[in-house]
């Protein structure tokens, strides 16, 4: 007698992920308009959510209390059981003193603040983490080493730079990215993990940088600036997706805003244009991801 085959069911959530907004009104209002009309299950914002260096005359003050928060309330009272499950990170533009009203945000219920925490949607795990490896600039709120205690030529150190938060001194000289992702992941099975990053991984189509032929003291700037230890985590763990930003002129560089690594599919919404880059997927096929400029 025959047996039958155990019938695996799964069910669609389709995603939006947008990074990089700056503040921009704009942006956010193409982007708020597009949730409300298409009723995805997930948002995924992957930093520097805030006007440059929180310049206010891009918005209100209080831009992310004000005008963020205020706008997504708006969505839960008119999208109701609608409303997405919205996951989000700050970026190295992002000065950390904010973190605060981010977590506000949180604890009102719009969206999960997800940096450094893991969160459940369906049956696939969110992680969030938010630094980035050293760069050129000067605030380092969301910066650390990467593997090790280097800094790039061109660059200016953790250890240096300004910070909105205090952080203690050894934590900046000796922590980096590849311990803080250790501890997040621990031993967990990730073959369904989405990680929402900030930075791309190193030496892929998404951290390509506008550097060629720059030097500081006769030694070429390499132009992938993305983290080696987030490569080096995903060879290793191969999670089914990363979402990355940082870098805005990766893809008008490379004409690529997606990438793999093994099984790990991997995608860039950052832009460098005047437009609002979305991409949509969906998780449990996310080969089929597409981009658009709004």
């Amino acid at each position: 007698m025959a047996t039958e085959e155990p019938c695996i069911i799964l069910l669609m959530i389709s995603t939006i992920f947008a990074t990089d907004l700056h503040g921009k009104i704009d942006r956010y209002k193409k982007l708020f308009d597009t949730v409300e009309a298409e009723s995805p299950d997930a948002v995924f914002l992957g930093g520097d959510l805030l006007p440059h260096f929180a310049d206010a005359s891009n918005g209100p003050d209080d831009f992310l209390g004000e005008f963020v928060a205020e706008r997504l309330q708006s969505l839960r009272r008119e999208m109701a059981q609608r409303y997405p499950s919205v996951f989000v990170i700050m970026g190295n533009d992002d000065p950390r003193i904010e973190e605060e009203s981010v977590q506000r945000i949180a604890d009102r219920g719009l969206w999960k603040y997800a940096h450094d925490r893991r969160f459940e949607l369906g049956r696939h795990s969110i992680y969030g983490y938010a630094f980035v490896p050293p760069t050129p600039f000067v605030s380092k709120d969301w910066e650390k080493y990467d593997v090790s205690r280097y800094t790039p030529p061109g660059s200016v150190s953790p250890e240096e730079g300004r910070r909105s938060v205090a952080v203690e001194p050894w934590d900046t000289r000796h922590s980096t990215i590849a311990q803080d992702l250790q501890a997040l992941a621990g031993e967990d099975d990730l073959a369904d993990a989405v990680f929402l990053f900030h930075t791309p991984p190193h030496e892929t189509t998404l951290d390509r940088a506008e550097l060629d032929g720059q030097m500081i003291d006769h030694v070429p700037l390499d132009t992938q600036v993305g983290s080696i230890a987030v490569r080096r985590f995903i060879e290793q763990r191969q999670p089914l997706l990363t979402l990355h930003g940082h870098v805005h002129e990766s893809t008008r560089l490379t004409g690529r805003w997606h990438d793999r690594i093994g099984r790990t599919h991997m995608f860039n919404a950052a832009h460098d244009g005047p437009e609002l880059a979305l991409v949509r997927f969906d998780l449990d096929n996310p080969a089929e991801a597409t981009r658009e400029l709004l």
